[in-house]
């Protein structure tokens, strides 16, 4: 689950995303709130209109919102009253975890794309395609799985690169902006002392590229 909210860009509204755009939707009004399907039925998203009357905490929050238990409940207890069925999910897993590249080949449509055997959380690896120069079997990095969204705004969606599936994507230290990170592609490479599988802190990684 994604939550965003950009007054200036789109009004007050609170856009929470829960899978991706793909195809004709069916999009449902009620009590100011918009509820969107995907072509199967299944949920993928809801837009909260008057967001900050529903959420006053909003305020001079811009881009990515990360709701508390108690926001998240608001928001079902909203949804329930609208006549939705439908429920926002009350925990996650984290999306930015480290992972271990144990394994890396070449793509057969492309001389710069190498497909990765991944490993993130609880023993679990996911097949990501990576065209990061410095992209080897060994490292520890940081991966983004599915679902999670970049400084940038952009969500990470299962994709498929040149017929090959890619789940998640392995990031630059450019890509997740962390300050003094060099200005050029290449896999951030993470030291020891970062455990596999375990959430990427963010506030420790503001050192990494300490001039």
């Amino acid at each position: 689950m994604i939550a965003s909210y950009n007054p200036r860009q789109i009004g007050d509204v609170l856009v929470v995303v829960l899978g991706p755009d793909q195809g004709p939707q069916q999009v449902t009004q009620r009590d100011q709130i918009v509820e969107i399907k995907d072509q199967t039925g299944a949920v993928i998203g809801y837009n909260f209109f008057a967001a900050h009357d529903r959420l006053p905490e909003l305020d001079h929050q811009v881009g990515q919102v990360h709701l508390t238990a108690s926001q998240i409940d608001q928001l079902n207890a909203q949804l329930e009253s609208a006549g939705f069925d439908q429920k926002l999910p009350t925990s996650e897993p984290a999306k930015f975890v480290v992972g271990y590249v144990k394994e890396t080949r070449e793509h057969p449509k492309s001389s710069h794309l190498q497909i990765t055997t991944t490993e993130v959380e609880d023993g679990r690896t996911l097949q990501i395609v990576s065209g990061s120069p410095n992209m080897q079997a060994g490292i520890k990095v940081v991966v983004a799985e599915v679902g999670a969204m970049m400084p940038d705004g952009l969500i990470i969606w299962p994709s498929t690169l040149k017929d090959v599936e890619s789940d998640g994507m392995i990031c630059s230290g450019r890509e997740l902006r962390i300050p003094n990170a060099p200005d050029k592609p290449g896999a951030l490479i993470l030291p020891d002392d970062y455990q596999v599988g375990t959430p990427f802190d963010f506030k420790k990684a503001q050192t990494l590229f300490s001039e």
